[in-house]
């Protein structure tokens, strides 16, 4: 299969159910028990980052980014979650939409992103490991998998504490 072109746009209360369908074959029930997923529940989606991939009339991806507090700050979010369809997995959908809404969170001022990954995979994107007990979760996360980017240089160094969902 040759890479297609993936056309991004805003999520939109249309795209609810193929996202919630396309979350099920990504993810499985499982996903409700992650402590991301659960950071993400009480925390808004920000529209303006949450984009859609789609090929022709298919959802291909979409990824959302949540605002959120860390310690005493509050200008971070939550990437995730990232979903591709197993169909387009390996055709660039993950990286088109990941570089979109990095792009965006740039632009709009917000100095950390933070997720839950695999660094091979995020590093790419200027992720890098979070030190062990700076910031933490409501919930269990292996350490190695607590993942930043910064916008600000040495912003990372000021996020300390616990995460929490902004409302």
């Amino acid at each position: 299969m040759t890479n297609p072109e993936f056309l991004m746009r805003p999520e939109g209360r249309e795209d609810v159910q193929a996202l919630n369908d396309l979350a099920a074959r990504a993810f499985g029930p499982g996903r409700f028990a992650r402590t991301a997923h659960r950071v993400r529940e009480s925390a808004a989606v920000v529209k303006a980052l949450s984009h859609t991939a789609w090929v022709g009339d298919e959802l291909a991806g979409s990824i959302r980014f949540a605002a959120i507090n860390v310690g005493e700050h509050s200008d971070a979010l939550l990437l995730g979650p990232l979903m591709v369809d197993p169909k387009w997995a390996g055709q660039g959908c993950g990286r088109a939409l990941i570089e979109k809404g990095l792009e965006l969170a740039k632009a709009q001022g917000f100095a950390l992103v933070l997720l839950v990954g695999d660094l091979p995979y995020y590093e790419r994107f200027g992720f890098q490991r979070v030190p062990p007990g700076q910031i933490m979760l409501p919930g269990p996360v292996d350490p190695a998998r607590l993942l930043g980017v910064e916008f600000i240089p040495g912003a990372l160094k000021k996020f300390e504490g616990m995460v929490q969902g902004e409302a």
